[in-house]
Protein backbone atom coordinates (compact mmCIF):
# COMPACT_ATOMS: atom_id res chain seq x y z
CA UNK A 1 0.00 0.00 0.00
CA UNK A 2 3.05 2.03 1.05
CA UNK A 3 4.65 1.94 -2.77
CA UNK A 4 1.50 2.90 -4.59
CA UNK A 5 1.05 6.06 -2.46
CA UNK A 6 4.47 7.17 -3.43
CA UNK A 7 3.64 6.26 -6.70
CA UNK A 8 0.82 8.42 -6.87
CA UNK A 9 2.47 11.24 -5.13
CA UNK A 10 5.51 11.04 -7.28
CA UNK A 11 3.16 11.03 -10.10
CA UNK A 12 1.99 14.23 -9.09
CA UNK A 13 5.07 16.25 -8.44
CA UNK A 14 6.25 15.08 -11.83
CA UNK A 15 3.38 16.29 -13.42
CA UNK A 16 3.22 20.02 -11.63
CA UNK A 17 6.90 20.30 -12.26
CA UNK A 18 6.45 19.24 -15.92
CA UNK A 19 3.84 21.97 -15.98
CA UNK A 20 6.35 24.50 -14.50
CA UNK A 21 9.11 23.22 -16.34
CA UNK A 22 6.77 24.16 -20.00
CA UNK A 23 5.39 27.47 -18.65
CA UNK A 24 9.33 28.43 -18.24
CA UNK A 25 9.66 27.39 -22.04
CA UNK A 26 7.58 29.20 -23.76
CA UNK A 27 8.25 32.81 -22.26
CA UNK A 28 11.32 34.35 -23.24
CA UNK A 29 11.57 36.94 -20.63
CA UNK A 30 12.58 33.73 -18.44
CA UNK A 31 15.26 33.37 -19.89
CA UNK A 32 16.65 36.71 -19.82
CA UNK A 33 16.23 36.35 -15.84
CA UNK A 34 18.50 34.71 -13.56
CA UNK A 35 16.31 33.84 -10.78
CA UNK A 36 13.56 31.99 -13.44
CA UNK A 37 16.57 30.28 -14.62
CA UNK A 38 17.76 29.32 -11.34
CA UNK A 39 14.22 27.98 -10.91
CA UNK A 40 14.30 26.44 -14.43
CA UNK A 41 17.83 24.26 -12.82
CA UNK A 42 15.68 23.24 -9.31
CA UNK A 43 13.31 22.16 -11.28
CA UNK A 44 14.68 19.96 -13.49
CA UNK A 45 16.97 18.90 -10.48
CA UNK A 46 13.98 17.82 -8.61
CA UNK A 47 12.57 15.96 -12.04
CA UNK A 48 15.65 13.87 -12.33
CA UNK A 49 16.55 12.89 -8.51
CA UNK A 50 12.07 11.89 -8.32
CA UNK A 51 13.09 9.61 -11.36
CA UNK A 52 15.60 8.09 -10.23
CA UNK A 53 14.99 7.87 -6.37
CA UNK A 54 11.81 6.36 -7.26
CA UNK A 55 12.97 3.82 -9.32
CA UNK A 56 15.31 2.39 -6.93
CA UNK A 57 12.41 2.62 -4.54
CA UNK A 58 10.92 0.17 -6.43
CA UNK A 59 13.76 -2.10 -7.77
CA UNK A 60 14.54 -2.73 -3.90
CA UNK A 61 11.00 -3.32 -2.72
CA UNK A 62 10.32 -5.85 -5.54
CA UNK A 63 14.21 -7.18 -5.26
CA UNK A 64 14.67 -6.40 -8.86
CA UNK A 65 18.71 -8.16 -9.10
CA UNK A 66 20.53 -5.30 -12.21
CA UNK A 67 24.30 -5.06 -12.03
CA UNK A 68 26.56 -3.33 -9.87
CA UNK A 69 27.85 -1.15 -12.50
CA UNK A 70 24.43 -0.01 -13.63
CA UNK A 71 23.61 0.45 -9.92
CA UNK A 72 26.33 2.39 -8.98
CA UNK A 73 25.53 5.14 -12.59
CA UNK A 74 21.98 5.31 -10.65
CA UNK A 75 23.59 6.18 -7.18
CA UNK A 76 26.14 8.55 -8.42
CA UNK A 77 23.47 10.70 -10.82
CA UNK A 78 21.04 10.44 -7.62
CA UNK A 79 23.78 11.43 -5.35
CA UNK A 80 24.48 14.15 -7.79
CA UNK A 81 20.90 15.34 -8.17
CA UNK A 82 20.74 15.32 -3.81
CA UNK A 83 23.25 18.36 -3.96
CA UNK A 84 22.22 19.87 -6.87
CA UNK A 85 18.71 21.25 -5.52
CA UNK A 86 20.43 22.75 -1.81
CA UNK A 87 23.09 24.30 -3.61
CA UNK A 88 20.57 25.62 -6.36
CA UNK A 89 18.91 27.01 -3.37
CA UNK A 90 21.88 28.53 -1.96
CA UNK A 91 22.45 30.53 -5.33
CA UNK A 92 18.76 31.88 -5.25
CA UNK A 93 18.94 32.94 -1.65
CA UNK A 94 22.21 34.68 -3.33
CA UNK A 95 20.46 36.29 -6.17
CA UNK A 96 18.03 37.61 -3.27
CA UNK A 97 20.33 39.23 -1.22
CA UNK A 98 22.33 41.10 -4.24
CA UNK A 99 18.50 42.46 -5.52
CA UNK A 100 17.57 43.64 -1.94
CA UNK A 101 20.90 44.56 -0.91
CA UNK A 102 22.91 45.45 -3.91
CA UNK A 103 20.24 46.75 -6.12
CA UNK A 104 22.86 49.08 -8.15
CA UNK A 105 24.69 46.08 -8.90
CA UNK A 106 21.80 43.68 -9.38
CA UNK A 107 21.79 44.25 -13.40
CA UNK A 108 25.85 43.69 -13.34
CA UNK A 109 25.92 40.56 -11.36
CA UNK A 110 23.01 38.24 -12.37
CA UNK A 111 23.07 38.48 -16.00
CA UNK A 112 22.11 35.54 -18.80
CA UNK A 113 25.81 34.90 -19.06
CA UNK A 114 26.23 35.05 -15.48
CA UNK A 115 23.10 32.59 -14.74
CA UNK A 116 24.61 29.81 -16.82
CA UNK A 117 27.76 29.65 -15.56
CA UNK A 118 26.24 29.55 -12.05
CA UNK A 119 24.24 26.13 -13.56
CA UNK A 120 27.72 24.95 -14.65
CA UNK A 121 29.37 25.53 -11.16
CA UNK A 122 26.46 24.19 -9.68
CA UNK A 123 26.87 21.11 -11.04
CA UNK A 124 30.63 20.86 -10.35
CA UNK A 125 30.19 21.99 -6.80
CA UNK A 126 27.58 19.19 -6.87
CA UNK A 127 29.61 16.54 -8.08
CA UNK A 128 32.81 16.89 -6.02
CA UNK A 129 31.40 14.71 -2.77
CA UNK A 130 29.53 12.20 -5.87
CA UNK A 131 33.52 12.17 -7.65
CA UNK A 132 34.97 11.46 -4.03
CA UNK A 133 32.48 7.98 -3.78
CA UNK A 134 32.93 7.06 -6.85
CA UNK A 135 36.41 6.93 -6.44
CA UNK A 136 36.61 4.70 -3.14
CA UNK A 137 33.71 2.60 -4.31
CA UNK A 138 34.94 2.13 -7.40
CA UNK A 139 38.97 1.10 -6.23
CA UNK A 140 37.02 -0.86 -4.09
CA UNK A 141 34.52 -3.35 -5.68
CA UNK A 142 36.00 -3.10 -9.17
CA UNK A 143 36.28 -6.82 -9.82
CA UNK A 144 32.83 -7.44 -8.44
CA UNK A 145 31.51 -5.03 -11.38
CA UNK A 146 29.95 -7.77 -13.44
CA UNK A 147 27.81 -9.01 -10.69
CA UNK A 148 24.03 -8.33 -10.49
CA UNK A 149 22.04 -7.20 -7.04
CA UNK A 150 19.44 -5.12 -5.38
CA UNK A 151 20.57 -1.87 -5.89
CA UNK A 152 21.19 0.23 -2.95
CA UNK A 153 23.56 2.96 -2.45
CA UNK A 154 24.52 1.16 0.81
CA UNK A 155 26.11 -1.82 -0.54
CA UNK A 156 28.74 0.05 -2.00
CA UNK A 157 30.03 1.04 1.84
CA UNK A 158 32.26 -1.67 2.55
CA UNK A 159 34.27 0.18 5.64
CA UNK A 160 32.76 2.24 8.20
CA UNK A 161 35.16 5.15 7.44
CA UNK A 162 33.73 5.42 3.82
CA UNK A 163 30.70 5.69 4.86
CA UNK A 164 31.81 8.38 7.83
CA UNK A 165 33.14 10.38 5.10
CA UNK A 166 30.49 10.38 3.04
CA UNK A 167 28.53 12.08 5.96
CA UNK A 168 31.17 14.28 6.81
CA UNK A 169 31.32 15.66 3.07
CA UNK A 170 27.62 15.97 3.14
CA UNK A 171 27.79 17.82 6.70
CA UNK A 172 30.33 20.24 5.62
CA UNK A 173 28.01 21.03 2.31
CA UNK A 174 25.08 21.84 4.39
CA UNK A 175 27.16 23.51 7.15
CA UNK A 176 28.64 26.35 4.49
CA UNK A 177 24.93 26.41 2.70
CA UNK A 178 23.10 26.85 5.87
CA UNK A 179 25.93 29.71 7.00
CA UNK A 180 24.91 31.42 3.50
CA UNK A 181 21.66 31.25 4.12
CA UNK A 182 21.92 32.69 7.67
CA UNK A 183 24.02 35.33 6.30
CA UNK A 184 21.43 36.76 3.34
CA UNK A 185 18.60 36.52 6.01
CA UNK A 186 19.93 39.00 8.65
CA UNK A 187 21.31 41.44 5.66
CA UNK A 188 17.97 41.27 4.05
CA UNK A 189 16.25 42.17 7.81
CA UNK A 190 18.82 44.82 8.11
CA UNK A 191 17.47 46.18 4.82
CA UNK A 192 13.82 45.39 5.75
CA UNK A 193 13.78 48.01 9.09
CA UNK A 194 14.82 51.04 6.95
CA UNK A 195 12.50 49.89 3.41
CA UNK A 196 9.42 52.04 3.17
CA UNK A 197 6.32 51.39 0.51
CA UNK A 198 6.92 48.74 -2.01
CA UNK A 199 10.84 48.63 -1.28
CA UNK A 200 9.70 47.01 2.26
CA UNK A 201 7.09 44.92 0.49
CA UNK A 202 9.06 43.30 -1.80
CA UNK A 203 12.16 42.82 1.37
CA UNK A 204 9.43 41.31 3.80
CA UNK A 205 8.63 38.89 0.20
CA UNK A 206 12.64 38.21 -0.10
CA UNK A 207 12.72 37.26 3.83
CA UNK A 208 10.18 34.93 3.64
CA UNK A 209 11.65 33.24 0.54
CA UNK A 210 14.92 32.79 2.05
CA UNK A 211 13.17 31.77 5.08
CA UNK A 212 11.49 29.08 3.07
CA UNK A 213 14.74 28.17 1.56
CA UNK A 214 16.66 27.21 4.76
CA UNK A 215 13.56 25.12 5.96
CA UNK A 216 14.13 23.09 2.33
CA UNK A 217 17.46 23.24 3.81
CA UNK A 218 16.92 21.42 6.82
CA UNK A 219 15.03 19.24 5.18
CA UNK A 220 17.39 17.82 2.97
CA UNK A 221 19.78 17.69 6.22
CA UNK A 222 17.74 15.33 8.07
CA UNK A 223 17.64 13.78 5.09
CA UNK A 224 21.57 12.77 5.53
CA UNK A 225 20.80 11.28 8.54
CA UNK A 226 18.05 8.65 7.60
CA UNK A 227 20.35 6.19 6.43
CA UNK A 228 22.27 6.04 9.92
CA UNK A 229 18.44 5.31 11.21
CA UNK A 230 17.51 3.10 9.32
CA UNK A 231 20.43 1.07 9.74
CA UNK A 232 19.82 1.14 13.42
CA UNK A 233 15.92 -0.10 13.17
CA UNK A 234 16.96 -2.42 10.54
CA UNK A 235 18.41 -4.54 13.73
CA UNK A 236 15.66 -4.35 15.68
CA UNK A 237 12.67 -5.52 12.87
CA UNK A 238 12.34 -5.41 9.24
CA UNK A 239 9.18 -4.48 9.03
CA UNK A 240 9.65 -1.36 11.01
CA UNK A 241 12.60 -0.37 8.76
CA UNK A 242 10.32 -0.49 5.76
CA UNK A 243 7.71 1.76 7.23
CA UNK A 244 10.40 4.13 8.27
CA UNK A 245 11.97 4.34 5.06
CA UNK A 246 8.81 5.00 3.23
CA UNK A 247 8.40 7.75 5.55
CA UNK A 248 11.58 9.28 5.65
CA UNK A 249 11.70 9.23 1.89
CA UNK A 250 7.93 11.41 1.55
CA UNK A 251 8.74 13.70 4.25
CA UNK A 252 12.47 14.62 3.85
CA UNK A 253 12.89 14.11 0.00
CA UNK A 254 9.21 14.71 -1.19
CA UNK A 255 8.16 17.28 0.80
CA UNK A 256 11.41 19.65 -0.16
CA UNK A 257 10.74 19.37 -3.64
CA UNK A 258 6.84 19.91 -3.06
CA UNK A 259 8.09 23.26 -2.03
CA UNK A 260 9.82 24.35 -5.04
CA UNK A 261 7.43 25.25 -7.28
CA UNK A 262 5.03 27.13 -4.47
CA UNK A 263 8.34 29.27 -3.46
CA UNK A 264 9.18 30.29 -6.66
CA UNK A 265 6.23 29.25 -9.06
CA UNK A 266 2.95 30.03 -7.34
CA UNK A 267 4.61 32.93 -4.98
CA UNK A 268 5.44 34.92 -8.03
CA UNK A 269 3.40 37.27 -9.43
CA UNK A 270 5.02 37.01 -13.33
CA UNK A 271 5.68 33.67 -13.54
CA UNK A 272 1.64 32.88 -11.88
CA UNK A 273 0.18 34.78 -14.49
CA UNK A 274 2.49 32.98 -17.51
CA UNK A 275 1.00 29.86 -15.38
CA UNK A 276 -2.60 30.59 -15.75
CA UNK A 277 -2.59 31.42 -19.05
CA UNK A 278 -0.76 28.52 -20.27
CA UNK A 279 -3.00 26.28 -17.94
CA UNK A 280 -6.36 27.76 -19.04
CA UNK A 281 -5.34 29.33 -22.08
CA UNK A 282 -2.75 26.66 -23.62
CA UNK A 283 -0.74 29.68 -24.84
CA UNK A 284 0.51 32.80 -24.31
CA UNK A 285 -1.22 36.03 -25.74
CA UNK A 286 2.03 37.83 -26.71
CA UNK A 287 0.52 41.24 -26.12
CA UNK A 288 0.06 40.94 -22.63
CA UNK A 289 2.95 43.32 -21.00
CA UNK A 290 5.42 41.78 -18.65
Amino acid sequence: MGVIFVQVLVSILLCINFIMIKTFSLKDTFYTNMRYMLFANTITSDCINLILTNLLLILTYFKIAISKFLCLFLVIISCLYNFVTPVTLTAMTLERFVAICLPLRHAELCTTYRALQSVLIIHCISFIPCFVFLLFVFFATFESFKQTTVCTAEMFILHSWQGDLRSALSQFYFLIMFIIIAFSYIQIMKVAKVASGENKKSTQKGLRTVLLHGFQLLLCLILLLCPFVEAAVLRIDLYLYKSLRYLNYIIFNLVPRCLNPLIYGLRDEAFLLALKQFMFCNQFNNKVKW
